[in-house]
């Protein structure tokens, strides 16, 4: 005999109709911020370990920006490839310099774009370490001078949010007096608050000309398995006046996410990173996954894992799927 008190799970399940009538989680266009790579010159080159991913020179960014608009996105994230490197940096706080250009840019074309800009060192400097290396140790306290007055200049050329990636100690408080002392109360920092020492970072280096020239970077970012070290430094993003916090990579931390969700009442951010951004194009371009339904099953993911925003190399796709409803 069938047991006749049972639950009928299925019931919710039946139809398409129902299925999204009761969803508990839905991924929308707004949420997605979307990586751009700036370049000195023109024209755009794909980067080869991200397919599908460019080096923008300034022309083809504003009508990639015009693009990005047309289908919704209303956010991007801004990173510099320079052609001057030294051991100050000096072209990531320069007036000119190729973040600062490529906002300009940005901003002339599409005025409603969200322009937030990655504040790190490692691409400026010859060491491809996000702080100062004196005598082949990375400097902390040395570092956040030149760490702030990056984010002051990008905020000076028209920055909505600035982002520090560099996990030094102390970056929010320091960014966050420069820039009030400057008059910007009102501009929000996006904390890279939680970013790991990750394996998942390779591609990202091939775009950035960013890979370290010497050792790596694990007395700044963090060790892959600790969980509570993230809540400790969230909550001293949070006090030093951080907007946003920040977990990368996202897939392998989805833990950890709705651990900072269920933590704190800022907004939480992923950052879909290269590395799985690649995985997943390789193994389409060889069709062993199905790439347009596992991206936004990954997506809906991090949204449900408690990501308020989602940074990621498939922002354009997914608009353009969420578009025609999939």
């Amino acid at each position: 005999m069938i047991p006749i008190d049972f639950n009928r799970h299925r019931r919710l399940r039946s139809s398409a109709k129902l299925r999204k009538l009761v969803r508990e989680t839905t991924l929308q266009i707004e949420d997605l911020i979307y990586p751009l790579f700036a370049f000195h010159g023109t024209g755009k080159e794909e980067i080869s370990s991200m397919p599908g991913v460019y080096h923008f020179g300034l022309d083809e960014l504003r009508r990639e920006v015009q693009e990005l608009a047309e289908l919704g996105i209303s956010a991007v994230l801004l990173f510099g490839v320079p052609n001057h490197k030294d051991h100050l940096s000096s072209e990531a706080y320069h007036a000119e310099g190729i973040v600062q250009q490529a906002i300009r840019a940005i901003k002339q074309e599409v005025p409603d774009m969200v322009v937030i800009t990655d504040v790190c060192l490692c691409a400026y400097n010859p060491d491809g370490h996000c702080g100062i290396v004196k005598d082949g140790v990375i400097e902390n306290d040395s570092s956040l001078e030149l760490i702030a007055r990056t984010a002051l200049s990008h905020v000076q050329a028209g920055a909505d949010i600035v982002a520090p990636s560099d996990m030094m100690d102390g970056r929010i408080a320091a960014i966050r007096h420069v820039l009030d002392e400057a008059g910007y109360t009102q501009t929000p920092i996006m904390s890279y608050s939680v970013k790991y020492a990750s394996s998942f970072y390779g591609p990202f280096r091939d775009a950035a000309d960013s890979a370290p020239a010497f050792g790596d970077r694990k007395t700044y970012q963090m060790d892959p398995a600790n969980r509570l070290e993230a809540l400790r430094e969230a909550q001293s993003d949070q006090e030093e006046g951080a907007d946003f916090l920040m977990v990368k990579p996202a897939m392998a931390y989805m833990d950890v996410i709705r651990e900072l969700r269920d933590s704190f009442d800022l907004p939480i951010v992923s950052y879909n990173v290269s590395g799985e951004y690649s995985m997943i194009k390789a193994a389409s371009a060889n069709g062993w996954v199905d790439e347009e339904a596992i991206v936004l099953e990954l997506l809906t993911g991090l949204k449900r894992a408690g990501s308020d925003l989602i940074i990621t190399y498939f922002a354009k796709d997914a608009a353009r799927n969420l578009k025609q409803g999939r």
